[in-house]
């Protein structure tokens, strides 16, 4: 594979994450399952020389939900439209982007779970028979026009598929595909892969120790990478592992990926509400946070490693937690899980 050079005098972190980006399927590591499914997609509909169907990736962020649309896109040959849910305010933009849409293109709309629920209304028709049916005029004058739209695939991504209405899931014909998480060892590929596009030369403990701190997900895998770079290019040192320790110390990551708010929460939990059980709204309070926060953003990493248990009674730190944070293990522990 050819090598690419990243220029050191760009400072534009959009066009890094768009180098960073796969452009073959050969490329892309990671979520086997969705990559066999969609190659099958796109090689039926080309035999028949149709447009591929409308797909909905969901999952959580950093996963490559907006790196297999533009992938869909270039093995396909076809232009590719991106917006955004929130981006598409009236039923006038969403009519202004269809129309102008050529045979065969795709339309990306990111966050698709944003989506006004009166334009969502106009694209169903465009989703199901590839028209737009536009209301002109108000009261007893109004009248309905209706113009045919060229084919076009929609591919929609989401971190919240349940607030993604049912009607609109159901016409995603396609098929709605779930990313998973990634493995250490695919992160350090990704990791690997990376460095070499941007002309960075990692050693392999330093390699592995981005990818077991990266929350298995590969925008951070890229960030931390990006990161330790600069470190390592200001205090002119090799990019090793006790550089990388150094550089992810100063972001205070620590061994398993858990940031300062995440250790903040742990040690909240334990040492203001010995270990719980504990309600999300006194969490919040004592952590000066917002709900929304804590539940998205901070717990569902703690849980995933096994650091925190929702009871039917409140948040509970587990045995692994306690150990973690080098705090000593209550008698009782055992029975707060239950």
């Amino acid at each position: 594979m050819e090598k690419k050079t990243i220029k050191n005098e760009s400072s534009d972190e959009t066009f890094l994450d768009q180098a960073l980006r796969p452009g073959r399927w050969n490329e892309y590591i990671g979520q086997k399952h969705i990559k066999d499914n969609v190659k099958i997609l796109l090689s039926a509909a080309e035999e028949r020389g149709h447009i591929p169907e409308h797909i909905l990736f969901y999952g959580p962020p950093g996963l490559g939900k907006t790196t297999l649309a533009h992938l869909i896109a270039k093995e396909t040959g076809k232009q590719m439209k991106i917006t955004s849910g929130p981006a598409i305010e009236k039923v006038g933009d969403l009519a202004s982007i269809l129309t102008n849409l050529a045979p065969g293109d795709i339309l990306f709309i990111d966050e698709i779970h944003r989506l006004n629920k009166m334009v969502e209304e106009i694209l169903y028709p465009a989703m199901e028979s590839g028209v737009l049916d536009i209301i002109i005029g108000k009261g007893p004058s109004a009248r309905t026009i209706q113009l045919d739209l060229p084919p076009f695939t929609l591919i929609a991504a989401t971190t919240r598929v349940a607030l993604v209405s049912s009607p609109l899931r159901s016409r995603f014909s396609g098929g709605v595909f779930r990313l998973e998480f990634y493995t250490n060892e695919e992160i350090a590929e990704i990791v690997k892969r990376s460095s070499k596009l941007l002309n960075t030369e990692l050693e392999k403990e330093g390699l592995e120790e981005i990818a077991k701190r990266s929350r298995f997900t590969p925008r951070t895998a890229n960030y931390f990478l990006k990161r330790c770079r600069d470190y390592a290019q200001v205090h002119k040192k090799n990019l090793n592992k006790e550089t990388v320790k150094s550089a992810l110390g100063m972001l205070s990551i620590d061994e398993i990926g858990l940031n300062s708010s995440d250790r903040k929460f742990l040690e909240i939990l334990i040492e203001k509400f010995k270990g719980g059980p504990v309600g999300l709204k006194t969490m919040a309070a004592a952590m000066s946070e917002e709900e929304a926060t804590i539940e998205e953003v901070i717990e569902p990493y703690l849980i995933q490693l096994g650091l925190l248990e929702r009871t039917a009674r409140g948040r509970v730190a587990t045995v692994k937690a306690y150990n973690h944070l080098s705090f000593d293990i209550p008698e009782n522990l055992q029975n707060k899980l239950l």
